[in-house]
Formats: structure tokens, sequence, C-alpha cells
């Protein structure tokens, strides 16, 4: 049995030239992980030289060779050629020995599980494949819950002939790999029933970024097929690795309800697997419970530990035993392979109207016409270059995926088929819109932007974009320390290649607006709310928690978490929230709790809700959210920021307010800043300084305040500026008188981003710290750096 079949507990990696790389990688973590914490199924594979023997058996290498010789040779159709080879592999015969050990294999694999006729999966595995610098994903046919010894030996055969899938074929021909000269292993794998419970993809590195600190865990309901193909918007888990050595912590920083629109089950028909609906239910609840998730990055971190490089993995939840499985770990290939060499930092400009959005892929921009493709089949209707819209992907679309300028589908996660192939191909994509292939038509000129952080957009019309090149390599040393901007936490990792010395300013709205869409108070008083879509609504989006105000703490702590991530230890200062009241109104809910004010700009904004009855448990939800992120989650560089504080007094109230909900400045290392935005902030700086850690200059409030200017007013526009010497004047004293007094100063108004050179003018005046826009960065970095050298 040796030479044709062997159990995974006697193979190590080593063994790809047997086995192929998916059974051999099986077999390394049955043998050095699972006393690790890594539960693999149980299983066999079919070693490369039973494939040779049946290849051999059947006279079958001569016939092969000449079809790919034939299709080198543009005599026949790449469909022709697979379809010719397939049959002849699936008419074959099992050489008499080779079927004598699959027999052998099975029966023990009975006696082991207790089962007369165990189900199994039943995966290829290719001697080229799961490779460094080369994933060969979904290249080949996996089947599932295949029972009976007949139904095996006729998967095996299957799984033989998908070495030759035409996906396959062109795929080893773009990677030099001699068609000959590859042959398959089948691993012969005990089911998990997921098919009740869960299952997944997860990589050990953000797929968007290439950052290596965190894991990225897709989910949904049923067998895993779904994930893999796209078939499904899955939902969406990260997690932070350093934080998961301590127990005591749940480090997730990302964690998305998708729709799950479909699960694949067991069938009761004569087939093996089927597709059904999910239920409301299963697409309003999250597959993984927060323990669940923090249980697989570990796993995910284990296996990257041993491997010594980023992984790409599958799991699985069994639905009777609720035990987590991997059941497939091989190297990831796209941004491990990347480097770090420049970034290409793409600005959109002169865009038409939104006709859709999905989760982004690749960062990058692309215009051009949009091609609806049913079918892979309708290759010859494609235009080159142009945008393939279609509903899902799998490995045989990757002809005309190599043609496409940009893909866009209706369905599928960042872990989908069309998002790796993408990356591979350096397309930019947008996966999971829901409506693509409904509200886009054959011919449209579009614009696919991927370049506005986590949500990708597709825009009417061909859109202009700059792309700038930006090298982390290049950077100065300074000592005054450049910081980050940030208010997307989607956005935050893909700069984290960046020497950026935290973020000076996160904005707390963005996480509020996009991710929450609620008012706070609509949640912890849902009984005022009188609307009944906005209820209907609210309703909607808080059912997958306890308490619709545990829906707001958990969004909120996750979003500030993402960003926190990215650039632990180093401090990210978060600036609780400053919504007017006109903005607050425009929230779920939020047009009842808010009064109409006649110049919201310096109405009851920032310090004075804190404490005010009307808002104070609205407060209490964004204190929770900061106790959570630092505490549980671990991110105790998180610093809170208050906004529009008026007076030494009202400082006083917002202090004792969070000292209320468990956060006392200077506990816990808790440092608290104050905006300096008001005039009032400079005059009495030095009480204000008894009062917090630091001062963080918002320049627009402070221009529009000290020179009486509505910034928004175009009539004004010429009066508005930065540079004007009560402005400047306002600047550098507050920084003088801060220092004498021990506190901190930053800047983070939007002056530096627009005039880098306005950098040097705070260097001058001793600022500690300067915030600007990422894509603002290097030019900033520079102009501090000659500052200094001055």
């Amino acid at each position: 049995m040796a030479d044709n079949v062997i159990w995974f507990e006697h193979l190590r990696r080593g063994d790809v030239a047997k086995v192929g790389g998916k059974n051999s990688s099986l077999g390394e973590m049955v043998q050095e992980l699972g006393g690790r914490g890594i539960a693999v199924p149980g299983g066999f594979a079919t070693t490369s030289d039973a494939y040779r023997a049946y290849i051999s058996h059947n006279d079958l290498g001569a016939r092969i060779a000449a079809e790919m010789e034939a299709l080198t040779a543009h005599k026949i159709t790449l469909a022709e050629a697979g379809t010719r080879v397939r049959a002849m592999i699936v008419g074959g015969d099992w050489p008499a020995q080779v079927l004598a050990d699959i027999r052998a294999a099975y029966v023990e694999m009975a006696r082991r599980t207790g089962q007369d006729a165990p189900s199994v999966a039943v995966r290829s595995s290719a001697t080229a494949e799961d490779l460094p610098d080369a994933s060969f994903a979904g290249q080949q046919e996996t089947f599932l819950n295949v029972t009976g010894e007949a139904a095996l030996l006729a998967a095996c055969k299957r799984c033989y002939a998908s070495l030759f899938t035409d996906r396959a074929i062109s795929y080893r021909t773009v990677q030099g790999f001699d068609h000959m000269e590859v042959a398959l292993s089948i691993g012969v794998q005990q089911m998990v029933r997921a098919d009740t419970g869960g299952s997944g993809v997860m990589f050990s590195l953000d797929t968007e970024s290439g950052f290596d600190k965190v894991v990225l865990i897709n989910a949904a309901w049923g067998l895993g097929e779904n994930v893999v193909q796209g078939a499904v918007t899955p939902d969406e888990y990260m997690v932070y690795k350093p934080h998961l050595a301590n127990p005591d912590l749940l480090p997730i920083v990302e964690r998305s309800l998708g729709a799950k629109e479909i699960k694949m089950i067991y069938a009761e028909d004569g087939k093996a697997v089927k597709n059904v609906k999910t239920s409301k239910a299963e697409r309003g609840a999250f597959v993984l419970s927060e323990a669940e998730t923090v249980a697989l990055a570990r796993m995910a971190a284990t296996i990257e530990d041993h491997y010594g490089c980023p992984m790409d993995m599958e799991w699985a939840r069994d639905g009777d035993t609720g035990e987590l499985f991997i059941v497939q770990a091989r190297p990831e290939t796209v941004q491990s392979r990347a480097g770090a060499g420049a970034l290409k930092s793409y600005e959109i400009a002169d865009k038409g109207p939104v006709l859709t959005t999905g989760l982004s892929v690749g960062g990058a921009i692309a215009s051009g016409p949009a091609c609806l493709i049913e079918s892979p089949a309708d290759i010859e209707n494609f235009i080159d270059g142009g945008i393939l819209v279609t509903g899902t992907t799998d490995p045989d679309w990757v002809p005309i995926m190599k043609r496409a300028s940009a893909i866009v589908t209706d369905h599928g996660g960042r872990t989908s088929h069309a998002a790796i192939v993408s990356r591979e191909l350096g397309l930019p994509a947008i996966v999971g819109t829901g409506d693509a292939t409904h509200v886009l038509h054959d011919e449209q000129v579009v614009t696919v932007s991927c370049a506005e952080g986590e949500e990708g957009y597709v825009y009417d019309g061909r859109a202009s974009f700059h792309v700038e090149e930006i090298d982390p390599g290049q950077m100065p040393e300074t000592q005054t320390k450049v910081m980050f901007n940030m208010a997307n936490p989607a956005a935050g990792s893909r700069w984290w290649r960046l020497p950026a010395d935290g973020v000076g300013l996160a904005r707390m709205e963005f996480v509020v607006n996009n991710a929450i869409k609620v008012h706070p108070l609509a949640l912890t008083r849902f009984e005022q709310v009188t609307d009944a879509a906005a209820r209907d609504r609210i309703e909607a989006l808080t059912a997958a928690y306890p308490t619709k105000p545990d829906y707001f703490i958990d969004q909120l702590a996750t979003g500030l978490s993402r960003i926190a991530a990215v650039h632990y230890p180093d401090p990210v200062i978060v600036r609780m929230s400053d919504f007017k009241t006109n903005e607050y109104a425009a929230l779920l809910g939020g047009a009842g709790f808010e009064p109409d004010e006649e110049n919201p700009m310096i109405g009851w904004r920032g310090a004075s809700r804190y404490y005010s009855e009307d808002y104070k448990d609205g407060f209490a939800l964004e204190c929770a959210a900061i106790a959570k992120a630092r505490g549980l989650k671990g991110f105790d560089n998180i610093i809170m920021m208050i906004p529009f504080c008026r007076s030494p007094e009202e400082a006083d109230r917002v202090l004792q307010v969070m000292a209320e909900n468990g956060l006392e400045r200077g506990r816990d290392g808790l440092q608290v800043y104050v905006m300096c935005e008001i005039p009032a902030n400079v005059i009495l700086a030095e009480e204000f300084a008894k009062r917090f850690d630091g001062f963080s200059i918002g320049s627009n409030d402070l221009t529009q305040l000290t020179l009486g200017v509505d910034r928004d007013n175009e009539n004004l526009a010429h009066v508005f500026r930065e540079r004007d010497p009560a402005v400047q004047r306002m600047i550098q004293e507050v920084i003088t008188r801060a220092h004498a007094a021990g506190a901190k100063v930053g800047f983070c108004g939007q002056a530096p981003s627009n005039d880098p050179e306005f950098a040097e003018l705070l260097v001058g005046y001793g600022i500690d710290s300067i915030s600007v826009t990422p894509d603002a960065f290097q030019a900033v970095k520079r102009n501090v750096a000659k500052a200094e050298g001055k």
C-alpha cells in the first residue's frame, strides 16, 4: 500500500513530489501541529506513483501529450483538448494494486471512524501546487460528501481528470509548467459536518495591504465551497496577531456581517451536496462568535509560525460538535511576494454618479466599457481592456479575467476566487455588489475605483485620476513626529509601510457615519423613535447583537481598534464625536433628538454635549467603546481627545462624566488631549494644561474663530488663511505656553497637507507633532527634515 496510499500522519511537507502540496501540508499539520491545538480531519492520500500507474495502465501518456501538442499548435481549441483528455481519463480502468489499496484504505477509515461507509471529501492535490510562487488555487476539483466505495472510486477518477480542466491547462501554460511532468494525488479526508455548521477561508495577513500583523477570516453557513468560489458574500473578521498571546484579550479589529445568500448542505436526492437559500435569521447572524474568531486566528498564527511564511487556509466548524478544524493550508502567494517597494497612491477627480458599490480589492482605479458576461463560454463577446461584470467567477473565468482592466461581481468576499485572481493579475476588483449585473449594461463606460478605502465604487463615465509613487525607504528621520490624520479604518492598513509616528487625529465620526449609521440615542432610547422606516432599518442593523447599544459599542470599538492596530504601540489620538446638530440629525433615527440651530458650527457640539442630559447616554456609549478597545482588545495606545471645549469648567464636567463611565485620566495609562480650536484654548492655555495631557491644534476652526470667517462661505474664501498673522500668533502662543506648563502640542489641521511648507513654520514654533493625510506624508516629512536642518 505504501507505494499507492499514504495516511496523513505519515506525510511531511517535504513530500510534495509524492502527494502534492495540499496533501503534504495536511500531513505536516497532523504530525507537527496536532499538539499545538490544530485539529485536522484524518485521512489518506493516493500517491503520484498511483496516478502515473493509472496513466500507464490505460496507455494515456502519448495520447494526452498529442492533444497538448495539437493545442499548442492551435490545431484544436482549449475546450476541445480539455474535453478529450478528461474523457480518456474518466473512461480508464484501475490498475489492480491501486484499486486494492484505495479500497483497503477506505475500509480502514471506516474502522477508525466507526461508520460502515464514512462520508469523505475527495480533494485533488497536484505536485505543482500550493508553491510559494504559484498558488494554482482552485485549478483542480474537490468533491464533498462522497459516501461508499463505488462513489469514492468514481470521484477519484474525476479528480484525475480535473488535472486537465480548461483552467488548469491554461494556468500551467502561463506558469511555464510541463503538462506531462505534473502528477496528481488525491486526498481522501473525513468530512466535517460544516453543512450544519459553518466554514470559510482565512489568511495570516491582510490580503489587500499585505499588513502582516492581522489574520483575515471569511465565514459563511454550510460547506466551504461557496466562500472559495465567491458564490456568497461572507462575514468578514480581522484579528490582531500580537495580542493573541494574551488569553484575556479578544483583539478583533473587524467584524462585518455578510449577506450569506446561500449555503451548501448534504443532499438527499441522490446527489452529494446542494445549495439552498439561507434563512433571514442566518443572514442576520454572525457565523462565528468572538471566542471562535479568536480561536481560529490563534490557529492561523500557529500555522504561520510553523511554516515560516504567510498562509492561506480553509477551515470548517462541525455543526454537531462545535469543533473547529483546518482542512487546508498553503503559502499565500500574492502579498508575500509584493515586497516593500514604492506604494502607488491614487487620487480620483471629476467622477460621475455612483452606480454601485461593493468590497474593494487591489487599491487601484481603472476605466473602460462594461462587459456583462454570464458564462466563460461567452469569452468571444469580451472586449480587451473592458470591465468584466458578472455574478461570480471560478477558475474557468481566468482567461477572460486576464484580458480585463477591472472586475466587478455581484457576489463574493475578499477571499473569493475573483478577489484572489484579481490580486495575482494586479487588477482592481469590486466584489459583492449585489446588483452590478442589474444596474450596469454592456458597453457602458464606467470607472472602477478601489482607491477610496474598504468600499469600492463604480462611477458612471470615465473619471480622471492621478497616480503618485511613494517610497517608504526614502523617508528622512525627523525629531518632530509626523503622524497621520485618519477617518476610514479600512484605509489605515493601506499605509502601514510608511514610517508614521502614530495617528494624530482619528475621526470618530467616520465610523459612526459609515459603519454604525444610527444616532446613539436612537439605540439607547429606541422607544422614542417614531419613524417606522428608521425603526425597521435599526432593527435589521442590530439584529446580531444582544442589545441595541451593544451594536454601537462593538462597531465603534472595532473600527477604532483597526486604526490603533496598524500603529500599535505608537499613539493613536481619537477625537470623540464632533458632529454638528444637523449632521447628527441625518443619522438613522436622529431627527427626533436634535434641535434646529441657526449656526450649528458654533452650536451644540463637542464637549457641551457630553455632560448634557440630552446626550449623556450617547456619550456613555462612546466611552464604553473606548474602554472596550483599550481594555478587552488591548489597544492601550488609544488617547482620547475632547473637541470644542469652551472653558476649563466645561473640561472638568467632561472629565467627571468620563470617570463615571470608567475612563479616568491617568488610570491604566489613559491620556486625554484637548482640541485647540477656540481662542479661549489659547488664552487660558495654562488652565487647560492642568486638565489635559496635550493640545492638538485644529487650524480650520481656530482660523475661523480667530478671524470671524465662515470657512464654507465662498464669498469669504480669500479671507480664510491659516497663514494670517493673527492665526500664526495664536498657534505660536499656545505652543509656547503649553510647553511651559508641561503639555505636548500637536497640529492636526489640514494646512500642512494642503501646503507642506506650512510644516516648516510649525517646526520653527517648536511643535511636537504634525498630523497629515497619508498622501501628503512624504512631502511634509521632507519639509520637516529640511526645517530641522536649518
